[in-house]
C-alpha cells in the first residue's frame, strides 16, 4: 500500500468564510442539523448563492485517482467536544460541520439517506463504538475495514462519498483504490462484467438483513461505462461460494490487484476526502479505540449525481432489499 499524496484542492480564505457564514445562519435558524424539508430547502438555497471558487474546487473528480482531498475547513478541536461513544448517543454533536457537509454535498448532486441507517440523518458520524470492534462496518476499529463501493448491495447507492474529518489525533488512513489504475487480463475483466455474484447488506442495515421479498440479485462487479471501467465490489459481503472456480479466480485476482494500487490518506481535521464511489473502493486501516472522547471521528455524506450513466440499466429492476434512498433535493 502506498502512502503516497491523494489530489488535492485547497479552498481559499474567502471561501472558507462563506462557508462557514451560510452553515452558521443555517444553524442559528433551526437549531438543529437534524434534516427536516424546510432546514434542506434553506441548504439549497444558500447552496445556490455560494461563489464560483467553492463551486469550482468542487467540481467533478478529474483524475483516474478517482478522489481528490478538500482542504481549508477550520476545526476547533476544544469547541467540537468530545468524540461521540456512538453515532446513536451523537445527536447534533459537531452540527455546523454536518450543515457545512450538506452544502458542499450539495454543490456536487443531491444529498442522499437511508431510511434503515443512522435515523434517517444525510451526515452520519464515524465513531469507533463499543462492541462492533471486528464488524465490517464504520463502528469498527480493530480490524481491517476492507476495501468496499460504499452500499453495493443497493442500486440507489451514492456515486460520490464525502468523509469529513474533525478529530484525527492517531493519523488513522483511510485506504482508497481506483479500477482505473488495476491491470486484468481480458478473460477476467470479461468473467467479472458478467452479473453471477450477488452483494448483501453490511451490518449497517439490520432491517435489510431480514428481507423475505426476492432472491439477491446477481449483479456485475466491473462495468464498460463510457469513459473507463467501473466497479461494485464489497467481498465480505459477496458470496464467492457461489462463484465457478474460473469466476472465484478473477474476483480474487481483482482483490490482489485494489490492494496493490491502494493508497493510505491520513485526513487531518478540517480535511474532506471525496472518492467517486464508481471508481474507488474504500476502507481503512486497523486501531486501537480508547472510548476516551479522542478517538477518530469522521463526518460521512452520500451524493447522488443526476443524469449520470456510469452503471448498468438493470440495476433498475433490483429490490434494494427492501432499503429506501432518500434524495434531500427530489424534484
Amino acid at each position: 500500500m502506498s502512502t503516497g499524496a491523494a489530489p488535492v484542492r485547497q479552498l481559499d480564505a474567502t471561501s472558507v468564510g462563506e462557508l462557514r457564514q451560510a452553515a452558521e445562519k443555517i444553524l442559528t435558524e433551526f437549531g438543529t442539523s437534524a434534516t427536516s424539508p424546510e432546514l434542506l430547502a434553506h441548504v439549497a438555497e444558500f447552496a445556490d448563492s455560494l461563489s464560483e471558487p467553492i463551486r469550482h474546487a468542487l467540481r467533478p473528480v478529474d483524475t483516474d485517482d478517482g478522489l481528490f482531498v478538500l482542504r481549508g475547513l477550520p476545526v476547533d478541536d476544544t469547541a467540537i467536544g468530545p468524540t461521540p461513544a456512538s453515532w446513536a448517543t451523537a445527536g447534533d454533536s459537531g452540527a455546523a460541520h454536518d450543515i457545512a457537509m450538506l452544502l458542499l454535498a450539495t454543490l456536487m448532486g443531491n444529498p442522499l439517506a437511508w431510511e434503515g441507517q443512522q435515523d434517517g440523518r444525510f451526515v452520519h458520524n464515524i465513531v469507533p463504538a463499543p462492541g462492533h470492534e471486528t464488524e465490517q462496518t464504520g463502528a469498527s476499529s480493530s480490524v481491517l475495514l476492507s476495501p468496499h463501493t460504499e452500499d453495493a448491495f443497493h442500486p440507489g447507492r451514492a456515486h460520490l462519498l464525502m468523509l469529513g474529518c474533525l478529530r484525527n489525533h492517531d493519523h488513522i488512513a483511510t485506504t482508497a483504490a481506483s479500477i482505473r489504475h488495476v491491470q486484468l487480463s481480458e478473460a477476467e475483466t470479461a468473467l467479472l462484467t458478467r452479473p453471477k455474484l450477488s452483494i448483501l447488506p453490511d451490518d449497517a442495515y439490520t432491517q435489510a438483513q431480514g428481507f423475505v421479498g426476492g432472491e439477491p440479485a446477481p449483479v456485475p462487479t466491473l462495468f464498460h461505462a463510457r469513459d473507463g471501467l467501473t466497479l461494485r465490489f464489497d467481498p465480505a459481503y459477496t458470496p464467492l461460494d457461489d462463484a465457478t472456480p474460473a469466476h472465484r479466480a478473477a474476483y480474487q485476482r481483482l482483490e490482489a490487484e485494489l490492494a496493490r494500487v491502494s493508497v493510505a490518506v491520513s485526513l487531518r481535521p478540517g480535511e474532506v476526502l471525496v472518492v467517486d464511489n464508481d471508481l474507488v473502493v474504500h476502507g481503512r486501516v486497523p486501531f486501537r479505540a480508547r472510548y476516551d472522547g479522542t478517538d477518530r471521528w469522521l463526518k460521512r455524506a452520500s451524493v447522488r449525481v443526476p443524469g449520470r450513466r456510469t452503471r448498468p440499466l438493470a440495476e433498475a429492476d433490483e429490490h434494494g432489499y427492501g432499503q429506501a434512498a432518500i434524495e434531500a433535493h427530489a424534484a
